[in-house]
């Protein structure tokens, strides 16, 4: 709510004495609606699918049979241990081949395969608490796999599909360098990627930074504000 020249003259912590919007207006008007919708289908695009197939195979890896399926949740559990940093390289060469780099598939398609492994990890141990009675029963009274999936398992789970929604929601929302290295045309950027427009070579508005920060979490809040109940339970 300060212009630049009050931040740089008086201390930054002090409350404004003239408060302005002007930061929210340059922010706007720098293109921010467009970066915000990229970052909504980046976000929505990633989360949705890997949401879903996590929670299809933590149920086939807790309610399956076979060697196979044990073979699958260790495939699983190693995507915890490689870190995005170390893989940049090869998924850049990797989207390159399939002629993606600079689009929003680019950055939703990483974003979605290192989502799956923590989410995998979180339902699949919510899945097992869930008593193997009521699914016996079901399968009794002639329901099928999937009815069993979905009339039994998604509402007992619902609180963690809300937590890893949320929690994946929120990684892939303030990702940096997928973006950073998977885009290059300005009309690509995400919100993160977008705050270096904001910026010159030689000074920085960090009112303006600040104000785009700001309204970069109000939909992190407003998601959390209406799960917040299923995420504490979760």
């Amino acid at each position: 709510m300060k212009t630049q020249a009050n931040y740089f003259t008086i201390n930054p912590l002090v409350l404004p004495s003239d408060p302005t919007i002007e930061n929210y207006r340059l922010v706007l008007e720098s293109g921010f609606a467009r970066y915000f919708i990229n970052s909504v289908i980046v976000t929505v695009g990633a989360v949705a699918p890997a949401v879903l197939v996590a929670f299809m195979a933590a149920f086939a890896i807790v309610r399956g049979y076979g060697r196979f399926l044990g073979s699958v949740n260790s495939l699983f559990l190693m995507g915890l241990a490689i870190p995005l940093q170390a893989t940049i390289i090869p998924v850049y060469l990797i989207i390159i081949r399939l002629q993606l780099y600079d689009s929003l598939l680019a950055i939703i398609l990483p974003s979605i395969a290192f989502a799956i492994p923590l989410s995998v990890l979180v339902l699949s141990n919510v899945i097992r608490d869930v008593p193997k009675e009521l699914s016996e029963s079901m399968r009794m009274d002639g329901a099928s796999e999937w009815k069993t999936l979905w009339n039994l398992a998604f509402p007992l789970t619902r609180p963690a599909l809300v937590t890893v929604t949320i929690y994946n929601g929120l990684a892939i929302w303030n990702g940096f360098l997928l973006p950073l290295v998977l885009t290059q045309s300005p009309d690509k950027r995400t919100l993160p990627l977008a705050l270096w427009t904001l910026q010159g070579q030689y000074s920085i508005n960090v009112p303006a930074v600040l104000a785009s920060v700001v309204l970069t979490t109000l939909p992190i809040l407003i998601l959390y504000a209406i799960g917040r109940r299923q995420l504490l339970s979760g």
